[in-house]
C-alpha cells in the first residue's frame, strides 16, 4: 500500500515562497511509470493540478502556475517537493501530494495524501 504524507507550514505571508514536502512510503518514486504530483483545492472550489515530477525526474507544470512553481525530489529519502513563489491569498488551499498513473484530470490519482491546509495571510 502506497502512502503519501505532506508536510510544511500552515501559514505563509504574501509574497513569500511556499515549500511543501511529500514523503512516500510503500513504493519508490523512481520505479514504475508514475507521475508524483501536487494538487490543491481552494475553499469552495474544485481540485487543481499544479505540477509534478515523474519516475525519470522530468518535471511538468500547469501552464497557469508554471512561472511560480517548481518541483524536485530526493530519491534517497523517497520524497518530492513543491515550491510556489510569490504567494497571494488566492493560493490559500488544501494542498495534496498524489500519485498519478498518467497526466490527466486532477482527480485521476490512484493514491493521495491526507492534505495539508495552507493559509496565505499577513
Amino acid at each position: 500500500q502506497v502512502q503519501l504524507q505532506e508536510s510544511g507550514p500552515g501559514l505563509v505571508k504574501p509574497s513569500q515562497t511556499l515549500s511543501l514536502t511529500c514523503t512516500v512510503s510503500g513504493g519508490s518514486i523512481i520505479t514504475g511509470y508514475y507521475y508524483w504530483s501536487w494538487i490543491r483545492q481552494p475553499p469552495g472550489k474544485g481540485l487543481e493540478w499544479m505540477g509534478g515530477i515523474d519516475y525519470r525526474g522530468s518535471t511538468y507544470y500547469s501552464p497557469s502556475l508554471k512561472s511560480r512553481t517548481s518541483t524536485s525530489r530526493d530519491t534517497f529519502k523517497n520524497q518530492f517537493t513543491l515550491q510556489l513563489s510569490s504567494v497571494t491569498p488566492e493560493d490559500t488551499a488544501v494542498y495534496y501530494c498524489a500519485r498519478f498513473p498518467r497526466i490527466g484530470q486532477p482527480h485521476e490519482y490512484d493514491y493521495r495524501g491526507q492534505g495539508t491546509p495552507v493559509t496565505v495571510s499577513s
